[in-house]
């Protein structure tokens, strides 16, 4: 979301969908007053009966580099599923590729 952008694709309709993710996908089931929050990088699909949301949680301790955990989630509710990978693609730059 922060570096490349956060893209949503609706589908609807009789039919497969196929999707990829890094390694092993992982279903969350979301319940009535149970929501999930996962982080928006590892996301991967959602079913569309959910309340998304985005969250916060930033302090002092975040800017200082001394916060754990995500600052930006993603919060789930309702009744539905939400899939993600277990893997969170880290883009780094190096300038002194040789």
């Amino acid at each position: 979301m922060l570096a490349g952008g956060l893209f949503n694709v609706k589908l609807e309709g009789p039919g497969l969908v196929a999707i990829t993710s890094h390694y092993e996908p992982l279903t969350l089931i979301v319940q009535p007053g149970d929501s999930v929050y996962t982080d928006p990088n590892a996301t991967v699909a959602w079913s569309g009966d959910l309340k998304t949301e985005f969250v916060t949680d930033v302090s002092f301790k975040t800017f200082i580099g001394r916060g754990s955990g995500e600052s930006i989630q993603m919060k789930f509710s309702g009744s539905g599923f939400v899939v993600v990978q277990p893997f969170e693609e880290v883009y780094t730059t190096n300038g002194n590729q040789g």
